[in-house]
């Protein structure tokens, strides 16, 4: 495993496994294969309704807890500090943990400054390791930056070959702020496993559409969080540090952008209405 180290000191690995979407009962079966096939990193949040499960399979692996990265997020009704620290101290429970490595935001709406001051508190206090945001688009992360004492450590956003984000990037980047990449398979929309770049490129390295996809993202510095339920696509997911692309292959992969989303925009008030409506 490869990590990056944030701006505060801590290493992240630069490939983790997300958890949306994979159901309650299933999780810590899923979380516990996960890690005995080499991830250390878990990402799951309040909303996935599963850190139970997680933290389960965290403690039915057998490996020792500062091994593991895990990640989870406070959603936007937990809004104000004193909410939010009442919902970090839940997400400790939930996950039977007496830290947790990095916490976010998980949308940009509602009280979110109040929910990035409980995340600071939480941080000096050692409850978490590192903070961040999630689905932050650069202009509400430069706000965000410019009125808080600390830069957050991560934003996590939709980023794949057809939405590369090249622009926000930069403009993390300037401020310390690693780029994680949700949806790093592009959610197999788009085309994507039949895209002819891809695939071409795979077949030089023998490596799968997907691989090729995500060793793009981390040899750009970004960290990826691909999700699976199948212990076959676990093992492929991860296996992507026995080669590497070439800048030409680099700048083929990069002509693919669309900027592109899968779904409506975080500014699309359409999207908004229904993020907000979800409580």
């Amino acid at each position: 495993m490869e990590y990056i180290t944030l701006h505060n000191q801590v290493e992240i690995p630069i490939v983790g496994f997300g958890v949306f979407k994979v159901a309650t009962n299933e999780t810590a079966t899923i979380v516990e294969q996960a890690l005995a096939n080499g991830y250390r990193s878990i990402d799951t949040a309040q909303r996935y309704f599963n850190e139970e499960g997680v933290g389960i399979g965290i403690k039915n692996s057998g490996i020792p807890r500062d091994e593991i990265f895990i990640t989870s997020k406070v959603w936007h009704t937990d809004g104000g500090d004193h909410r939010a620290m009442d919902s970090i101290d839940g997400t400790l429970n939930r996950l039977q943990l007496d830290y947790i490595d990095l916490m976010l935001i998980h949308q940009p709406f509602g009280d979110y400054y109040g929910i990035y001051r409980a995340l600071e508190k939480a941080y000096r206090q050692g409850k978490v390791r590192a903070i961040g945001i999630s689905n932050f688009s650069p202009d509400r992360y430069l706000d965000l930056v410019h009125h808080s004492d600390i830069v957050p450590h991560v934003n996590q956003v939709e980023t794949h070959v057809f939405n590369q984000q090249i622009e926000a990037q930069k403009i993390f980047d300037e401020y310390g702020t690693v780029t994680e990449s949700w949806g790093p398979l592009a959610q197999g929309q788009q085309g994507f496993f039949e895209n002819e770049v891809l695939k071409e490129i795979g077949s030089t390295h023998n490596k799968s559409v997907a691989q090729v996809a995500m060793r793009y993202l981390i040899q750009r510095g970004i960290v990826v969080i691909p999700k699976t339920v199948k212990e076959s696509r676990m093992r492929e997911n991860i296996d992507l540090f026995d080669f590497e692309l070439s800048k030409e292959e680099m700048d083929l992969i990069l002509a693919l952008d669309k900027e592109q989303t899968n779904q409506a925009p975080h500014t699309n008030p359409n999207r908004v209405k229904g993020l907000i409506g979800m409580k």
